[in-house]
């Protein structure tokens, strides 16, 4: 069958027009749609890396803050309820009554168990807290059988230089800069925590009322407290203002500082510890010159 020209043309023509159709690239309109899908779907991705990265940010800092807070409280603790101990030399007959160690190179009324200052000078402490050193007989493990003469008890530094060097052991607390700071009876001055912001001590004070006989309590500050008061000092209230390290946004939330005043969080985690701490030991003597 013979195909006329012109119909041949019409053919051609047809299939060309289909193959443009096809290769036909996207119009403004759909290329804007798409770049516009793009980035709605990227910023709401950026979004939510930016809010798990600022959680991420407040639990390691919260983290962080909590486990300072506990090992101060720990290492303070520890000390505080030893403060004004001294041991005890057993009779020889168990119907007699045990008689406390007097260390024989200080005079132990003319050092106060506990002292402290509310607003102390760079060069000074906080609170100062005093127990008597004692050696004990320790016994090591087996094969070994022979007590040895040994210290059981250490100060805020973990160390116990002996009674030749301490016979009395001391620690003391201080805030330099952003550090908790702690001394010890030989002078060796080291830091127990960072990212303090605030150190607050109060002290529970138990006196007698004369009228019915009765126990009454009082919180004081140090200066509230005289020489004679200190022995009277059943308790004491520490508490801890710490500042975490990452820029974070607290949107103007505010918080109670130990000294009791709301303030604004600032650009940084912000949290405060309180721990009360009973004073277990009142063998001192209780005339403080």
């Amino acid at each position: 069958m013979h195909t006329s020209p012109t119909a041949h043309s019409a053919s051609n023509s047809y299939i060309s027009s289909r193959i443009q159709d096809k290769e036909r690239g996207a119009t403004l309109i759909e290329l804007l749609v798409g770049l516009t899908i793009g980035l709605l779907t990227i910023s709401v991705g950026l979004g939510a890396i930016m809010v798990s990265r600022g959680v991420t940010t407040t639990v390691s800092d919260t983290t962080t803050l909590q486990q300072q807070a506990s090992y101060a409280f720990r290492v303070i603790g520890q000390q505080l309820r030893q403060a004004g101990g001294r041991p005890l030399n057993t009779a020889a007959d168990p119907r007699d009554a045990a008689t406390f160690v007097q260390p024989t190179a200080v005079t132990l009324s003319g050092l106060p168990p506990i002292a402290g200052l509310d607003a102390p000078t760079a060069s000074q402490f906080i609170i100062s807290l005093r127990y008597v050193n004692a050696s004990e007989s320790i016994y090591p493990s087996p094969p070994s059988s022979t007590p040895i003469e040994g210290y059981l008890t250490s100060d805020c530094l973990g160390s116990n230089p002996g009674i030749a060097s301490a016979p009395i052991i001391l620690n003391e607390l201080r805030k330099n800069g952003t550090d908790l700071e702690c001394s010890n009876s030989i002078g060796m001055v080291q830091p127990i925590i960072s990212n303090l912001v605030d150190l607050k001590i109060r002290y529970l004070q138990q006196k007698l009322n004369v009228a019915d006989s009765q126990p009454q309590f009082r919180y004081a500050s140090a200066a509230n407290l005289s020489p004679t008061d200190w022995p009277e000092v059943y308790g004491i209230e520490v508490c801890l203002e710490l500042e975490g390290e990452q820029v974070i946004d607290t949107v103007g939330a505010s918080y109670t500082k130990c000294d009791g005043t709301t303030a604004t969080r600032g650009n940084k985690l912000r949290m405060v510890f309180k721990n009360i701490f009973h004073i277990r030991n009142h063998a001192w003597p209780k005339a403080i010159s």
